[in-house]
């Protein structure tokens, strides 16, 4: 007897290195848990996860928004309305058979059904239809959802959120918002990424490309988000020349910066889930020296938890690049865009650290990092207080998947 069979969306190997945390961190804590799983990811990227998939028992299937919304959803309709086409469904569709075949479909989208993202809904809908259709049940691991005063948002939240098995939620907020809409198959987590295993080879990895000498003194790493700076450009501002100001005053004051990308897809100028070329601008306008390291190129998850973890102080736009310098017990400063940041700062009692992009300047961002330097020893007490707590909570995800498998089984 084979396996069990778990179908994953919403996460990836390549781009962004959040998604490819949360997907690791499920195959390692499955694969404690579990006789021989197999996993099938739905992948956005089939070709460039397919390229990084160092996982013999992962099964990499296209599954881009096209293929998901039209093909995917169609199939799965059809076989859920007409029996007799089963066999030849399963036959002919790869997807359709790993489905049929799974135990649960794990989906790791990391923020769905949320007021401000409509044009997003149709995606998450989709993620979930086609299991649905299937009648293999659906985890919706650690996310953020929510709120839900908008009406379609609220909508399709209240029609499709109930039919999920579990929902992880990943924070207090998540948490409130859910019950609020009246969801009872709801469970209080944190980020699966807080699970992510280093195993011990990243220096050797890490040190191919960089020097790791540069780390002997402090460093500040700093991690901008392409997501943010369409926020910013938006309202008039100018992120680039922000980022690059706060940059400069760092150097002044005879600190080393680590500039980091945490969301790359190599071989594409496209900035979708690729920090890149937004990191290259900013890399341009800068004066090179050798307090100035730079991280040209796609890492995986381990080694950019690694790096994170070797740096003093850091400087998070990206939620995942957040959750690794948490991990890594590292004092964080945090400029975000939505309440999923807050919510996992509020878990280790550092929500005063995060501030909005509304309110990004380089004067403001210059004073809060001040601030930070200045609470160094009491926030990084607060993150070894609290960090066993919300690593148990988050792999108490893997407990409960296994649970669900083995009852399927």
């Amino acid at each position: 007897m084979t396996g069990p069979r778990i179908t994953i969306i919403g996460s990836a190997l390549s781009g962004n290195k959040g998604a490819s945390a949360m997907l690791e961190a499920a195959i390692q804590s499955l694969g404690e848990r579990l006789d021989d799983p197999r996993f099938t990811l739905l992948s956005m990227y089939p070709r460039e996860d397919a390229a990084q998939n160092p996982y013999p028992n992962l099964e990499i299937l296209p599954a881009n928004p096209r293929q998901l919304g039209v093909t995917i959803n169609t199939l799965a309709l059809m076989y859920s309305v007409l029996p007799f086409l089963r066999g030849t469904l399963r036959r002919h569709s790869r997807v359709i058979r790993a489905l049929a075949e799974s135990s649960v479909l794990l989906d790791q989208g990391g923020i769905t059904f949320t007021d401000g993202r409509e044009k997003f809904l149709l995606y998450n809908v989709a993620s979930m239809l086609p299991a649905l259709n299937t009648r293999t049940p659906v985890f919706k691991c650690a996310q953020a959802v929510g709120p839900f005063q908008n009406p379609i948002n609220r909508w399709a939240s209240r029609t499709f959120l109930p039919k999920a098995a579990t929902i992880v939620t990943r924070g207090r907020i998540t948490h409130e918002y859910a019950e609020g809409l009246g969801l009872t198959n709801l469970v209080a987590g944190a980020d699966y990424a807080f699970s992510l295993a280093l195993d011990g080879t990243e220096c050797q990895q890490v040190s191919r490309h960089l020097d790791l000498s540069f780390f002997d003194e402090d460093v500040v790493g700093v991690c901008p988000s392409v997501v943010l700076q369409k926020k910013v450009d938006e309202r008039g501002g100018d992120y680039v020349g922000q980022i690059v100001d706060f940059i400069g005053h760092l150097r002044a004051q005879s600190k080393r910066v680590l500039l980091l990308p945490h969301s790359v897809r190599t071989g594409t100028d496209k900035t979708h889930n690729n920090d890149l070329p937004l990191c290259r601008e900013i890399h341009a306008r800068l004066t090179l020296g050798d307090d100035l390291l730079f991280v040209d190129r796609e890492l995986s998850s381990q080694q950019l938890r690694y790096l994170i973890g070797r740096c003093s102080f850091f400087v998070a736009s990206r939620f995942h690049a957040m959750v690794s310098s948490l991990a890594m017990a590292v004092p964080t400063l945090v400029i975000g865009w939505s309440h999923k940041y807050r919510e996992v700062l509020e878990m280790f009692d550092l929500e005063e650290w995060a501030f909005g992009h509304d309110t990004l300047t380089p004067s403001h961002l210059a004073e809060r990092f001040a601030a930070l330097e200045g609470a160094r020893e009491e926030v990084k007490a607060k993150l070894d207080e609290h960090l066993p707590g919300v690593r148990a909570r988050s792999i108490e995800q893997a407990d409960l998947i296994a649970r669900l498998v083995s009852t399927d089984r």
